[in-house]
């Protein structure tokens, strides 16, 4: 294992991965978060505020285990190994926790719906970013 490719892939996909998570839910979903049919499924304003450093943490361990499991089966095959990972991973990750949520919280289908997509495009777009990253450098010519 390439320890700084490593660090460096850990590194841009937390902060990539903040900046998406920032689009998806403060810009595109936070009009959705705010309407009536959720009021009072999640916690106030100043208590998400106060909780942010525990969502920071447990994405850089997310960030952490999204590059070591790629480089685990890293392969060598370029942007479309990146897709390939993005999307094993997006489906996973998307499917699992959107239809859980709906199960258990009272969201509405079409969040649950927007949550897979968003997260699933998400992981894809990270998955790129790990294999442009972590991609072997030319061989230098001495």
């Amino acid at each position: 294992m390439d320890k700084k490719k490593f660090i460096i892939s850990v590194v841009f996909v937390y902060i990539v991965f903040e900046i998406l998570n920032f689009l998806i839910h403060g810009v595109l979903l936070n009009s959705t978060y705010l309407s009536d049919t959720l009021s009072g499924v999640f916690r106030t304003q100043a208590e998400m505020e106060s909780l942010m450093w525990v969502v920071w943490i447990t994405d850089l361990v997310w960030a952490f285990f999204f590059v070591f499991f790629f480089i685990k089966g890293y392969e060598n095959k370029g942007i479309l190994e990146g897709i390939r990972y993005g999307i094993y991973i997006g489906f996973f990750m998307s499917f699992v926790y959107a239809y859980q949520a709906y199960a258990v919280y009272p969201i509405t289908y079409g969040l649950t719906i927007q949550w897979f997509i968003y997260v699933f495009i998400e992981s894809i777009i990270l998955g790129v970013l790990v294999s442009i990253i972590y991609k072997p450098s030319p061989a230098s010519s001495e």
